[in-house]
């Protein structure tokens, strides 16, 4: 895999980001806007992506392939939190905010991010092992990610009113049946079963889906035009975890599994997803439980700005 091709896609989604901080900036994309246009992502185009690649011609990775790279990937994620617990103490982070690094270590932005650049760098065939990643990836927010939320609020003065534990813990059951287990599950069902569907629906689908690139690029881009770079670059904790959190633990992460791995495609799909920024969910769930969010977003942007540099290193193990 030639890591220019890596490097022109990531340049390709920062002029899409740009497109979308200059859309803000005239005043032609607002803020509600970004939340709509992130709500399409999430419900339909990220969804049509995902199962328009289970309806591809070609050939197909076998049930067995399909069991290794889900308990490779939730060995993946049993390394992510032990790593978010360890990169706390390392780069001394205040106790009331392990639990933001924590969180942004596990969770990367394996949808707005990791889907498009998977496709464009590894092809359609990589996506239905994305669709496993984005699946533990669900079934893991609403889990751990809220159990390390609700911990780390107890912790916290209360300031305003925040969102009741027993009300979230409630939802929680709710909360994982949603467009993305659900988009993921569709997607493993439809490639296992090798469903034919008429052309016609089959391309709307990939209409809809090549769609997803843009959109993501756009809603990330807002965001970045909302912060000033002084709030963005002046923290150099957040350099040092960019170069663990996204360097050194995607090629550690890839050395190890080099060792039980055969299959070059469930390895680079794992290297990719690993690799990626850090995701936008747990920042909405800090939010609605009105928590400290500034650090989160901070983390956020920061990593999505340097993963232009970050992710072609990590790449540079990607197997041929």
């Amino acid at each position: 895999m030639s890591i220019t091709i890596v490097l022109q896609q990531m340049l390709i989604i920062f002029i899409l980001i740009g497109i979308g901080m200059i859309l803000y900036r005239r005043k032609i994309l607002s803020e509600e806007g970004s939340k709509q246009i992130s709500g399409l992502i999430i419900n339909v185009t990220n969804p049509a992506l995902l199962i328009c690649s289970a309806l591809e011609d070609g050939p197909k990775a076998s049930l067995s392939e399909l069991g290794i790279a889900f308990i490779s990937y939730a060995a993946i994620f049993a390394i992510l939190i032990g790593a978010g617990f360890l990169f706390s103490y390392i780069l001394r982070v205040p106790k009331n905010l392990h639990y933001a690094y924590q969180l942004l270590t596990v969770f990367g932005n394996v949808g707005f991010i990791g889907i498009p650049l998977a496709s464009a760098v590894l092809g359609s065939e990589s996506l239905i092992f994305v669709s496993i990643f984005n699946l533990l990836f669900n079934l893991l927010i609403y889990t751990f990610g809220i159990s390390l939320l609700q911990r780390a609020a107890a912790r916290q003065a209360e300031e305003g009113t925040r969102l009741p534990a027993d009300r979230i813990s409630s939802n929680r059951l709710k909360k994982l049946v949603n467009a993305g287990t659900i988009s993921a599950a569709i997607t493993i069902i439809v490639y296992l079963g090798n469903f034919r569907v008429p052309v016609i629906l089959s391309s709307a689908l990939s209409y809809t889906g090549r769609a997803t690139t843009l959109l993501s690029m756009l809603v990330l881009g807002v965001s970045v035009a909302q912060m000033a770079p002084k709030d963005i670059f002046s923290h150099p904790k957040l350099y040092a975890f960019t170069l663990l959190r996204q360097v050194l633990l995607p090629i550690g992460c890839m050395l190890l599994m080099r060792g039980f791995l055969t299959n070059k495609l469930i390895l680079n799909t794992m290297l990719l997803m690993v690799a990626v920024p850090a995701a936008n969910m747990p920042l909405m769930l800090a939010k609605q439980m009105d928590m400290e969010t500034e650090s989160i977003s901070q983390a956020i942007i920061l990593t999505t700005v340097l993963s232009l540099v970050t992710v072609p290193l990590a790449c540079l193990l990607l197997v041929s």
